[in-house]
């Protein structure tokens, strides 16, 4: 079996591990891949010779890059298709549970709303992603770097997902019908709880607070979002469960496999991104 991906990142390239161990070829663009995005006539190559094809590519000048460049071969092809959105297309639930069925594009993230409906459209699985964890990349990494913060906002609550969760749901949408997917974990929680938790785990201090003001545009706007993703239909459907049911059972498992290296340097303001 033979994977392309457009955006072999952080998320698709512990995928691509995962298959090629099990004997798939897996190529494609992006930092961990080999094909150049803009060689039409490579990609064109490495589409011809995929069984499935996958795109982890965000929105970019509020067009999907990925379609807007290669979406006539992509029509052409038969090869299975698969997409990596973000749960952030529901926009504020006001701390409510939504699944699949819930409205999209209107909330602040109107580009990706449009992709995630373009590839739908197109016949693909869409995965709806909530914030991304794992090794290397996880609130324990900010809190011993001294970038990370608290919020004071005890009531905002969203949905995370290890990333080894985002493979195996995506390995089990290989033989799902085409549709969307929301894959997170059971338990939604605060910001300020899983960095409490993870300066706990690295036995540091609390990280400081920080006003809604000193955070940057992005960041207000995240937090001004408060929703829990279910993922009825992705353990109904796809026979899923994650492995890691809550951030503290991940952040533990990210823990016990690597170290974070705590500095010594002032606090600072986090970003957010909710992919």
């Amino acid at each position: 079996m033979r994977l392309f991906v457009f955006g072999l990142g952080y998320t698709a390239q512990a995928l691509a591990r995962r298959l090629r161990d099990a004997g798939w070829h897996v190529a494609g663009t992006g930092r961990g891949g080999a094909v150049n995005f803009d060689d039409a006539d490579a990609v064109r190559r490495a589409l011809a010779a995929a069984t499935h094809i996958l795109s982890s590519v965000p929105p970019a000048d509020e067009r999907d890059p990925v379609l807007e460049r290669h979406g006539d071969v992509l029509a052409r092809s038969a090869a299975w298709l698969g997409y990596l959105s973000s749960t952030g297309v529901y926009g504020d639930a006001a701390g409510a549970w939504v699944d699949e069925t819930a409205p999209t594009g209107t909330g602040r993230r109107v580009a990706r709303s449009e992709a995630d409906a373009a590839w739908l459209a197109r016949g693909a699985r869409v995965f709806r992603l909530p914030g991304i964890y794992g090794p290397g990349r996880s609130a324990l990494d900010r809190v011993a770097a001294g970038t990370a913060h608290r919020t004071g906002l005890a009531g905002q609550v969203f949905s995370r997902v290890h990333v080894d969760d985002i493979v195996t749901g995506v390995i089990a949408g290989f033989d799902a019908p085409p549709g969307a997917y929301n894959l997170a974990d059971d338990r939604p929680a605060s910001h300020d709880d899983v960095v409490g938790f993870a300066a706990r785990l690295l036995g540091l201090p609390l990280p400081p607070l920080a006003p809604l003001e000193r955070l940057s545009p992005m960041a207000r706007g995240f937090y001004a979002e408060n929703r829990r993703i279910a993922t009825t239909k992705a353990k109904r459907l796809l026979g899923w469960r994650p492995r890691y049911p809550d951030y503290r059972a991940g952040l533990r498992s990210v823990s016990a496999i690597s170290s974070p290296t705590i500095t010594s340097a002032p606090p600072t303001i986090d970003s957010v991104d909710q992919r």
